[in-house]
């Protein structure tokens, strides 16, 4: 479980392809200590495990399920990525309860300025509106983010200063996907009332 709330831009240092898979070599700026075997990290809102540490790197890999609902397929050595530790007992929650297993992918089809703010419109599949709700939550590229509007093909959002200069947000460009999770407290409703018409 995490929080959407990004705690390092870091960097993809070496990638491997594995079979129909890949090993993703990661870097930490910063890091104290060397993030423990088995950990979970959040990468770009993808959760996966530390298969390897030492120092401020780590590996890990993913398969090919991930590989495809993600945007980590495309991702090559110097490539930024949004970091997030999973959440402690006790922590506190400044986003909301991401689980960092990503749904799907949306393209950027708009990024303008407003004022200090910058406004960012995606397009989705129609598939996954059902999901997202003027001023609800959605979990961008693992960044925790308050809807703006939503259409049946597509959402917007606007960004402050501060999560365009500490997370991959700040870097995009039209055309350039993102990994999305929805709330999934709305997919659990969704599924409930399913039920419940059938």
């Amino acid at each position: 479980m995490f929080t959407g709330l990004v705690e390092v831009l870091g960097r993809v240092d070496r990638v491997v392809e594995e079979n129909s898979g890949r090993r993703l070599r990661l870097v930490w700026p910063g890091l104290a200590e060397p993030l423990a075997l088995g950990e979970s990290v959040a990468v770009n809102g993808c959760c996966l495990t530390v298969v390897a540490s030492e120092g401020d790197w780590f590996d890990m890999q993913a398969g090919p399920e991930t590989l495809v609902r993600t945007n980590l397929g495309t991702k090559e050595a110097g490539s930024p990525v949004n970091l997030e530790r999973s959440l402690k007992v006790g922590d506190r929650l400044g986003g909301h309860f991401v689980q960092g297993h990503v749904d799907t992918t949306a393209a950027l089809l708009e990024r303008r300025r407003d004022g200090e703010w910058e406004f960012f419109r995606f397009g989705i599949a129609p598939e996954w509106t059902a999901f997202l709700v003027p001023k609800g939550s959605i979990a961008v590229d693992g960044v925790s983010l308050t809807l703006v509007d939503v259409s049946a093909d597509g959402f917007s959002i606007m960004l402050i200063p501060h999560t365009l200069a500490i997370t991959t947000l700040g870097t995009l460009a039209p055309g350039d996907r993102v990994n999305i999770e929805t709330d999934m407290i709305a997919r659990h409703v969704a599924k409930l009332m399913a039920h419940k018409t059938a």
